[in-house]
């Protein structure tokens, strides 16, 4: 099996690199080949057997997803985009990279395809921002897309894409309405959202973190790990089952920000929370304020996809895999 992953180089893509290439198969299938492509040259799994090409690639450049697709990669991953905060500041940027890319993808495999027989399986990372505005505080994959920022907008025409595309039959595409990632390992990105995790983060690690919110701002969660399961087990489910509605939300926690802090202290203690300090942002808040506060994941987990349940096992899970099972001292 021959697995391209597109954003390899990311947070999401490098864990989910590390873990395929750990199992050495999806579904049973081993897998042989991998072509990992970013804006960066991503860095080869260790220990991995097969063929790995690691390449830089530009989705919106002419012609970059054919050289992409040459070797007809049964699983495609599609996890490259220009995140919230920066689709918001560079409009151009954001539908440069988060639509045009992934409409000259799917047209790259469909121009491909050609006598082929070859028909890929897409799993399309897209987001919770589809949702916003005026919403319930608990929303079902029934409810219809409001995005009310660019980034979300951008998610939600690649999603009717996908769609369209899996019913004409070039591609068998999944669409993953992911959580926001929590506790993202590493520096800050651009996203919104990032002070979710930079106010468990930072103070894990002994430093100052900033809060630009009020701790009544409640969002849909879930850890790095809960992500890469995702990926994993949209690689194997029968897709079918999903008849013409090919995105659906993930599982994840409901949680407020002082839920937040209240679980880091229980974890970490209150020496721990002292670093976390209140610095509101107007922009940030304003932002966060139209995002979707809960969801329904119950089609999601009806098809076997999970999530942690407690927001105390999800600071334990960036202990184990960022800080090595142990707080520092």
């Amino acid at each position: 099996m021959h697995i391209l992953i597109i954003g390899a180089a990311g947070m999401v893509g490098r864990k989910l690199t590390e873990r395929l290439a750990a199992d050495g198969a999806i579904g049973g299938t081993p897998i042989t080949a991998f072509t990992l492509a970013d804006m960066v040259t991503p860095h080869p799994p260790a220990g991995f057997s097969g063929t790995a090409d690691c390449v830089t690639a530009d989705l919106t450049v002419s012609g970059a997803a054919t050289t992409l697709l040459a070797g007809k990669p049964d699983v495609i991953y599609h996890l490259a985009a220009i995140v919230s905060g920066e689709a918001e500041a560079d409009f151009e940027k954001g539908y440069s990279v988060n639509l045009d890319g992934t409409r000259h993808l799917l047209e790259a495999i469909r121009t491909s395809q050609a006598g082929t027989g070859w028909k890929p399986r897409v799993i399309f990372a897209s987001s919770i921002a589809v949702f916003g505005g005026d919403m319930p505080d608990v929303i079902s994959d029934e409810y219809f897309l409001t995005p009310e920022t660019s980034y979300g907008t951008q998610k939600a025409i690649c999603e009717l894409l996908l769609a369209d595309y899996s019913r004409r039959g070039f591609i068998d595409g999944i669409g993953l309405r992911l959580p926001t990632v929590c506790v993202r390992p590493g520096k800050p990105n651009r996203a919104a959202s990032g002070f979710f995790s930079g106010i468990i983060r930072e103070p894990l690690a002994g430093q100052t973190a900033i809060l630009p919110v009020s701790e009544d701002v409640r969002h849909w969660m879930g850890s790095p790990r809960a992500t890469v399961q995702f990926l994993l087990h949209a690689a194997t489910l029968d897709l079918s089952l999903l008849k013409n509605r090919r995105s659906l939300t993930m599982p994840g926690l409901a949680v407020t920000v002082g839920e937040q802090i209240a679980a880091l202290e229980r974890v970490a203690g209150p020496k721990v929370t002292a670093l976390i300090k209140h610095e509101p942002d107007p922009v940030i808040a304003h932002i966060v304020s139209g995002w979707a506060r809960g969801f329904d994941p119950s089609r999601a987990e009806a098809l076997g996809f999970v999530a942690e349940r407690q927001f105390d096992d999800i600071i334990r899970i960036h202990i184990e895999d960022e800080l090595g099972g142990t707080l520092p001292a």
